[in-house]
Order: structure tokens, then sequence, then C-alpha cells
């Protein structure tokens, strides 16, 4: 019986099953968050109620996976829907997480993190980046910082067009990996942004056009909720991405380069972080990408070790098993 259930277990990938361990959390804080308006007899925001609405959608999005993954339709055209869709599921319980962060731990770390800003730099950088505010470049970082996917998935993107799946998937693993890890960061170093936290220090307001309104209205987050700034995922993600590009394609990672400079530079303009949380999303881009290849062999070890063999279906054709076989291989 415990053989059967290590099996079930090992039959996924460790993607996969990050997913499903990492879900399992995120709902019942949900849930949580949600039953603590219930009882006040308040009105449950949005974002709450909405979570709950999110998560079903990606439990019906996981369950319809799993029947593609055992039976395979179209596989022959949409196996690397494997490879993409646990990064999907990731970036849906890291929304919820960020919202929920305040009802798992209320031990808020910024002002350790405002303090420490003083004492590396005798200034809080983002106020000090005041003195450069203009409609024009608030603009250009708000389209920066939306830059964040779009940065993410490029590099993912251009291997899977080159048909090269291996690679792909060490991209995935090393991203998806810097993601978890941050969630779990910031459970345990809950952290309001600096634009909350130094909200009545600050002596200028931003200005801009059509972009910078669209922006602060997609950030507009409830200051009792917020507790997602250390450490940066945006720049640990944006990190570790331009350390592919630079690995697969030195052409891709020069093209790369400017806009992921700027986001990472919108985030102290924008007061979205510390310099801290920078420096953090940085050392754990370097740690993902590194330990990341020594995980994903460890899993696979152990689905050797338990004897499960993804390989089911015998009649595909010899490159598209190639395709589906790497993850062994890596």
């Amino acid at each position: 019986m415990k053989r059967k259930i290590l099996q079930k277990i090992f039959s996924l990938r460790l993607e996969e099953f990050l997913a499903l361990l990492f879900f399992i959390p995120s709902l019942l804080i949900t849930i949580k968050a949600n039953h603590y308006f219930l009882a006040a007899g308040a009105h449950i925001p949005r974002k709450y109620y909405g979570g709950l609405i999110r998560l079903g959608v990606t439990l019906a999005l996981m369950i319809a996976f799993y029947y593609f993954v055992k039976y395979r339709p179209l596989w022959k055209y949409l196996y690397w829907l494997r490879d993409i869709m646990p990064f999907l599921f990731c970036i849906a319980i890291y929304t919820n997480l960020h919202d929920t962060i305040g009802f798992v731990n209320s031990n808020d770390v910024h002002d350790t993190l405002i303090r420490i800003e003083q004492a590396l730099f005798g200034v809080q950088p983002v106020l000090w980046a005041q003195q450069f505010y203009r409609p024009w470049l608030t603009d250009y970082f708000s389209i920066s910082y939306m830059n964040y996917f779009f940065i993410a998935v490029t590099v993912v993107l251009f291997l899977m067009i080159k048909k090269r799946p291996v690679e792909m998937r060490k991209v995935l693993i090393g991203t998806i990996l810097s993601f978890y890890i941050g969630y779990i960061l910031y459970v345990l170093f809950p952290a309001a942004p600096p634009r909350i936290t130094l909200a009545n220090q600050f002596t200028r307001d931003f200005t801009g056009g059509f972009i910078t309104n669209l922006q602060n209205r997609l950030i507009n987050i409830n200051p009792s909720s917020s507790r997602a700034a250390f450490p940066s995922l945006h720049s640990a993600v944006t990190l570790i991405s331009l350390m592919y590009a630079f690995k697969y394609s030195k052409k891709l990672f020069l093209i790369l380069l400017i806009p992921a400079i700027s986001l990472i530079m919108a985030t102290v303009y924008l007061r979205h972080h510390y310099v801290v949380d920078i420096i953090a999303g940085f050392a754990l881009a370097v740690f993902s990408y590194y330990v990341s290849p020594y995980v994903d062999q460890w899993w696979t070890n152990l689905r050797n070790k338990y004897q499960v063999n993804e390989i089911e279906e015998k009649t595909l054709q010899p490159a598209i098993r190639r395709d589906i076989f790497f993850d062994n291989k890596t």
C-alpha cells in the first residue's frame, strides 16, 4: 500500500508535485481569510472570494491536466503542455498567497528592512528617488514593471520555438523553484512595500499618462494584506531569466538586458520594493539557478527507485518520444 502511494507521488514530475503541495495550504489560507470576514459579519473583499474562484478554476485545470497526462489526447501536438501548465499553476498559487500572507504570519519585518536601508545607504532609496520623478520616466518605468511576466516567459518561448525541450524544462524548473522558495520567504518574513510603510514621508506624487494610471489601479492593494515585499520576486525571476538567456542565447540576453535593468530600477522608483528586497531576490535567483538541477536529479532518482516509468505510450513517433522522455535524463 505504501509503495503504491509513493509510486503515485513519484509519477509526478518535481514541478507538478510542488504545484499540488503548495495548492493545499494556499486553499486553506484563502478559506481562512474568507471565514475571518464572515465571522466578523463584514463584507468579504473581492480579492478573497475571488481567490476561492481562482483556486477553483486552478483545481479544475489540475484535474484536466491529470487526465491529459494520463491519457494523452493529441499528445503528438500538445505534449509541451505538460511543461507549461505547472508554471501557470505556480502563478495562480502566487496570486493567492500574495493577498493572504497576513492571515498566516502577522510578525512584519518591514521596520527592520527600513533600518537596514538606512544603515546601508544613509537614506531611504525610495525617498531619494523622488528627485528623478518625471511624467515620461514614470510611464517608462510603469511599462518596464509590467514587463515582468513577459521577461519570465521569453526564454521559455524562445527554447520552445527552437525545439529545445530539455533546456526549456530546465528554465521552467529554475523559475518555478524561485517562485516557491519566494512564497516561503514571504510567509517567514512578511513585509509591506515602501509605498505603504513610508507613505507619510513622500513629498512628491507620481504624474504620468494612461500606463501609469492603469498600473496604479492594478497594484492598488489594501495595506492590511500586502505583505509580499521580501524578497523581490520581480528581481529574482528577472535575473534568473537573464542567466538562462546568457547560457542558451547571447543574442536573446542582449535583447532582454535593457528591459530587465529597467524593471529592477522600476521596483524602487515606483515604491514597490526596498533595495534589500532586490538583493535578496538576486540571491534567490542565483541559488535557484545552481540548485534546481540537483533538486530535479534527486527527484528523478526517487522516481527511478520506485520504478516510475513515464513512457507508457508505445505508438508515439520517435521524435515525440524523445521530447517526453527527457525529464529522466536531466
